[in-house]
């Protein structure tokens, strides 16, 4: 097993790409903490996969945003299982406006989930990692940390961001064994991207379906999402890697959408 009695926080992983990630994780015999907004769906998820093992999940409340919730969610982890080895900064929404109708409240707001968890998770891990000489993060990133669509400013600022916080990670956490790499998936049929169909047909002023066909999957070789368990299995590649020759880096998920 890859990540026997590796203690690993993912964040936003009570239900959809967060919840896939924990489930490939706790399969590989990881102790996986599930931090979510939610307390009791974290519970739940948790549960469920405890029960399938051979790993274990807890489930902890957390706000990515609020710097005391973050550092009591990883003390609580710390608490439970003793130190962290892998960090999953999975948190994100996606709010679509053009730019000039884009209200300042909702780019703030966006900005703090991706860009301010991303920070202030990695803050609160960090210095665990370093006291076990090693440790990875991985970053939720997007084809949009490389391409930019119409509607999603604040969307493509912050998963564009993504990178150069894992870069500077890499670097400052290399002595320590502490490697950061971001994950780049293309559309990956959850809620938060079934609810932005309608969002963006009305934006648009076009159909529903063109706007899976021709926005969503219209750059992909095949015409198909990638998966819940595509994403998993790059991030399971990431977080078990075990030296630093793979730092620094995103790799794009996405069926050929971007090709770097």
């Amino acid at each position: 097993m890859k990540l026997k009695d590796k203690t690993c926080i993912i964040t936003g992983a009570a239900r959809g790409i967060g919840a896939g990630i924990a489930e490939r994780f706790v399969a590989e015999g990881a102790r996986v903490a599930i931090a979510d907004l939610r307390l009791e769906a974290a519970k739940e998820t948790a549960a469920r996969l405890t029960a399938a093992g051979p790993g274990t999940a807890i489930g902890i409340a957390m706000d990515v945003t609020d710097e005391a919730a973050v550092n009591a969610g990883v003390a609580e982890v710390v608490k439970e299982w003793g130190g962290i080895d892998v960090l999953v900064s999975n948190a994100g929404i996606q709010i679509v406006h053009k730019i000039e109708n884009f209200p300042f409240a909702d780019w703030k707001k966006l900005l703090a989930i991706h860009l301010d968890g991303a920070f202030l998770t990695s803050k609160a891990c960090i210095p665990h990692m370093y006291g076990n000489n090693g440790g990875s993060i991985l970053f939720m990133g997007s084809v949009h940390s490389k391409e930019a669509s119409p509607l999603k400013s604040a969307y493509v600022t912050a998963k564009h961001g993504l990178l150069g916080l894992a870069r500077v990670i890499s670097k400052e956490g290399a002595a320590h064994g502490v490697r950061a790499n971001v994950i780049c998936p293309g559309f990956v049929k959850t809620p938060l991207v079934e609810k932005q169909i309608p969002e963006q047909a009305r934006e648009l002023g076009i159909s529903e379906q063109d706007v899976v066909s021709k926005i969503m999957l219209g750059e992909t070789v095949d015409q198909e999402f990638t998966t819940i368990e595509d994403v998993a299995e790059v991030a399971l590649l990431f977080a078990s890697f075990p030296t630093n020759a793979l730092t620094g880096q995103s790799l794009v998920v996405s069926h050929g959408w971007f090709m770097e």
